[in-house]
C-alpha cells in the first residue's frame, strides 16, 4: 500500500475489520481493564475480517493525519503486539509513512488459531437424489420442505436454482467442537464460514459434485483434483442404483476412497423400493469385491469403524433429509472418521482448480494441497507455462472457508492470493510448489479399459483427469499390438498440448465418448 492508498483507506472512514488509534502508551492502555476492553475490540476486528484486522496508527478519532514521533510510534505498535498475544493473534506486517507531523501506520494483526483435523468427503450419485439437500441439511442442521430448501445453500447459480439442477461443484464447511456439531444458519455467509473454521476441532468440507451425465467432467474433476479422504455416495430409497450411480462408484473406486453410502428419500420409498434399492446396492458392492454393511445404530458404526478407512466395508445408513431420520448416525460416522491423507512432511505442492481476481486481494489461486505445509509470505513456483517454465511468485495470504490462515497443510482446501502474476497467464492443472519441480510430456502408466466398442492401439486419443488436470493425450507406445475392454497392460503417454507436473503413483482417468479406462503413472 502507498501512501495515496493510505489516505483513501483514511477519507474512506472505519470499515469492519479496520481500527483507528492515534496513539497507544503502555502505561495506560496496558493496565487489565483497559487492556481487555482493547482485546476484547481486537477480537471483534480480527472476526469482522475473517481472520485479519486492520489498524491505522497516528490518525486521530475525526480522521486526520496527525503522525507520531519514533519513539510513540514503537511503543504503539508494543502494545498492540501484547494486546494481540492475549487473544493468540499476531502483529504479522507494519507499514510505515511519513506525513507532516511524523509518521503514521498500517499495522496488520492476524489470528494465530490453528484449524482443527480437516477432512474433505465428496459426494456423488445420480441427479435429483439429493446430494445437495443431503449436505445442506447436515451443515444447517435443519429439516428439508421435501422440495429442496436445504439445496439452495449449494446450488447458488442462477440456471442450477431455476432447474434444481447442481452444474459445478460446490463447497460446504462442517465444524464440530467436542463432541458438538456447530451448525451454520447461513452457508452462504462467508463470516459464518469462518466462524466454524476458528471455532471447530474438526473441521469437514463437502465436495459436491454433479449428478447430470452431462456435466460428468466436473464430477470426475471434483473426485480426482481435490484430495479426498472419502466419497459419499447418494441412492435415491425410491428410485435406487442407476448407471450413472454405478458410474460414479467406479471413479471413487478408481481413486482408492473409501465409499459410505446413502440411502436418501426412505420418507418417500414404499417398503419394497426401499428393499429392492438396498438389494441393488449389496449385489453392486459385492460385484466390486466390497462388503456392505448395514448401520443402524451408532454401536454399529463403533464394531465396523476400524475397518472403513481401510475401503473393505462400506456402511450403508438409511436417511430421509424431510425428517432427519438417520442424520444422528450419519452425524456420529463423521465425528468418528479419522483423517486419511497425512504427508505434511513432504515439500509444499497443490495443483490448481480455479482461479479469481479478488478486489483489494488480486489473484487469487484455490485447490487442495497435495502435501506439504505452506506460510504466509513464502516464496512458491508457480508452473508450468506452455514451455516448461516456472514463475516465482510469493503467498501474501491464505484462505479456509474465508477464514485467514497463517498456514495450511497437505489435505486443506484453500486459496491462496499470490504476488507475481497475472490471472490471464495462470490455468487449472498447473501447480503452486515449494521446489521447482519437473515437469513431462510423456510419461508410463499401467492403464485398464473398463469400457470401449472395439479396441484401443497406438494413436488412440482420448482426454485425461489427473489432479486438477484435463487434458487431450495421445498414446504413443503399448505393450501389445491392441488393448479391448477388460485388459490390463502397460503404455506410453503423451500429452498433445504442453507439458505439465507428473509423478510416479497418481491415478488417472481417462475416457473418449463412452469409453473409460483407468490408469497409474509409473514412470516419467
Amino acid at each position: 500500500m502507498n501512501k495515496l492508498e493510505l489516505e483513501t483507506l483514511v477519507s474512506a472512514g472505519e470499515t469492519s475489520n479496520i481500527e483507528f488509534k492515534e496513539f497507544l502508551n503502555e502505561e495506560t492502555h496496558l493496565n487489565s481493564r483497559r487492556m481487555e476492553n482493547l482485546s476484547c475490540q481486537m477480537k471483534h476486528r480480527i472476526l469482522a475480517g475473517n481472520g485479519k484486522a486492520l489498524y491505522v496508527i497516528g490518525v486521530t478519532d475525526a480522521g486526520s493525519m496527525k503522525g507520531l514521533a519514533r519513539g510513540e510510534f514503537d511503543e504503539t505498535v508494543s502494545v498492540l503486539k501484547n494486546i494481540a498475544m492475549t487473544i493468540d493473534a499476531d502483529v504479522t506486517q507494519v507499514e510505515e509513512y511519513k506525513v507532516d507531523g511524523g509518521l503514521v501506520g498500517l499495522v496488520s494483526v492476524e489470528n494465530n488459531v490453528k484449524p482443527g483435523e480437516h477432512l474433505l468427503i465428496g459426494t456423488a450419485g445420480h441427479v435429483d437424489h439429493g446430494k445437495s439437500t443431503l449436505v445442506g441439511a447436515l451443515v444447517t442442521g435443519t429439516t428439508d420442505d421435501g422440495a429442496g430448501r436445504t439445496r439452495i445453500y449449494l446450488d447458488v447459480l442462477p440456471h442450477e436454482i431455476a432447474r434444481g439442477l447442481s452444474a459445478d461443484l460446490s463447497y460446504a464447511v462442517y465444524g464440530i467442537k467436542g463432541s458438538d456439531i456447530i451448525h451454520l444458519k447461513n452457508p452462504l455467509n462467508k463470516r459464518e464460514s469462518a466462524s466454524v473454521v476458528e471455532q471447530s476441532d474438526k473441521i469437514i468440507s463437502f465436495v459436491d459434485t454433479v449428478g447430470h451425465e452431462p456435466w460428468l467432467r466436473t464430477t470426475i474433476r471434483g473426485i480426482v483434483g481435490q484430495k479426498l479422504d472419502y466419497g459419499l455416495l447418494v441412492v435415491a430409497a425410491d428410485d435406487g442404483i442407476t448407471h450413472i450411480t454405478k458410474e460414479h462408484l467406479g471413479i471413487l473406486l478408481a481413486m482408492d476412497l473409501p465409499v459410505i453410502i446413502a440411502i436418501t428419500k426412505i420418507d418417500l420409498a414404499t417398503p419394497e423400493q426401499l428393499k429392492r434399492t438396498e438389494a441393488g446396492i449389496h449385489s453392486t458392492l459385492r460385484l466390486v469385491g466390497k462388503v456392505p454393511y448395514r448401520v443402524k445404530s451408532p454401536e454399529d458404526i463403533d464394531t465396523i469403524l476400524g475397518k472403513v478407512p481401510e475401503g473393505m466395508i462400506v456402511p450403508i445408513l438409511h436417511t430421509s433429509s424431510v425428517t432427519r431420520e438417520g442424520y444422528d448416525i450419519l452425524e456420529y460416522l463423521l465425528f468418528k472418521l479419522p483423517k486419511r491423507n497425512l504427508t505434511s512432511e513432504k515439500p509444499f505442492e497443490m495443483y490448481i482448480d480455479r482461479i479469481y481476481t479478488v478486489d483489494s486481494v488480486g489473484v487469487v489461486v484455490s485447490g487442495t494441497i497435495k502435501q506439504g505445509i505452506v506460510e504466509q509470505n513464502d516464496p512458491v513456483y508457480l508452473g508450468p507455462m506452455e514451455d516448461g517454465s516456472f514463475k516465482k511468485v510469493r503467498v501474501q495470504s491464505i484462505e479456509m472457508h474465508h477464514y485467514r490462515v497463517n498456514k495450511a497443510i497437505a489435505g486443506d482446501i484453500v486459496g491462496i492470493a499470490i504476488k507475481g502474476m497475472k490471472a490471464p497467464d495462470i490455468a487449472r492443472g498447473m501447480v503452486i510448489s515449494e521446489k521447482e519441480p519437473k515437469v513431462v510430456q510423456e510419461f508410463e502408466a499401467e492403464i485398464a479399459i473398463l469400457n470401449h466398442p472395439t479396441r484401443i492401439g497406438i494413436g488412440y486419443e482420448p482426454v485425461i483427469h489427473m489432479e486438477t488436470i484435463c487434458e487431450a493425450v495421445k498414446i504413443v507406445g503399448l505393450d501389445r499390438k491392441y488393448m479391448m475392454a477388460g485388459e490390463r497392460g502397460k503404455a506410453r503417454i503423451r500429452f498433445k498440448f504442453r507439458p505439465y507436473v507428473v509423478e510416479p503413483g497418481q491415478k488417472f482417468i481417462f475416457r473418449e465418448g463412452k469409453s473409460k479406462g483407468i490408469g497409474r503413472v509409473i514412470a516419467v
